[in-house]
């Protein structure tokens, strides 16, 4: 059974905004927080991490893509439908700006937890450009995978946490079932239109989302929607404790 999860609304002065989930580590492991963002100009300053993954993902939609900076010499452009995944370990800095000021990068980003003996690994990156996700395409339903993996497909990248994070489109009346391996935490959060979840209807207005602790059988999450088109995000993966 779902438990509903509410998300938190977060603004950096007036180029950021933000709908975020946090402070449910026992429920979302390992997954540190997610935030549903947009951007339209410099917000952070570069700013340090350590003993965790900082991911970016970006949504087609975006207006511009995102400039990244970082300690470990990386000076790079994630493009819409581009994914960055900095693995932080001992310690690394960064700074991601829009690559156009005033023009809005539509996102999110996403905290993912290390296993306790790679906390201190050497910090790197991993970038997985929009033409190399791979995409299932089923009747009504368009399935991105930029980490983890999705029927026959999965993502080139080697991560040091293994997730699955998933963007999935659906046309209005299309249905999916989404396998949740046994012992895989999940949570679906909606990005826009409305959907049903088990069932039960959640909306991207509605600030909540539904989160499915790990069990020790497989779960099967059925989406359904039927107001329109709409897109989710889906998160799983196995607890670290």
């Amino acid at each position: 059974m779902a438990y509903i999860a509410s998300l938190q609304r977060a603004n950096h002065g007036s180029h950021f905004r933000a709908f975020g989930l946090r402070g449910m580590p026992g429920m979302i492991d390992p997954f540190l927080g997610v935030d549903h963002a947009w951007m339209s100009g410099p917000t952070f300053p570069p700013h340090p991490h350590s003993g965790f993954s900082a991911v970016s993902y970006l949504f087609l939609d975006s207006e511009t893509g995102i400039i990244n900076r970082d300690s470990v010499g990386n000076h790079n452009l994630i493009q819409p439908g581009g994914l960055h995944w900095a693995t932080a370990g001992s310690g690394i800095v960064h700074e991601e700006v829009p690559a156009e000021n005033g023009k809005t990068v539509h996102s999110l980003q996403i905290f993912v937890n290390l296993p306790q003996e790679r906390r201190n690994m050497e910090p790197f990156t991993l970038t997985l450009e929009p033409q190399d996700v791979p995409i299932a395409q089923l009747p009504g339903v368009r399935v991105r995978v930029p980490a983890g993996s999705f029927r026959e497909l999965y993502s080139p990248l080697k991560l040091p946490t293994d997730v699955t994070i998933l963007e999935v489109s659906l046309d209005d009346h299309a249905e999916l079932s989404l396998p949740i391996e046994s012992g895989h935490c999940a949570f679906i959060m909606p990005i826009f239109g409305t959907i049903s979840v088990d069932g039960q209807s959640f909306g991207f207005s509605d600030l909540k989302l539904p989160v499915y602790p790990a069990q020790d059988i497989p779960q099967v999450i059925t989406l359904h929607s039927s107001g329109g088109t709409s897109k989710v995000m889906l998160f799983s993966g196995r607890p670290l404790n």
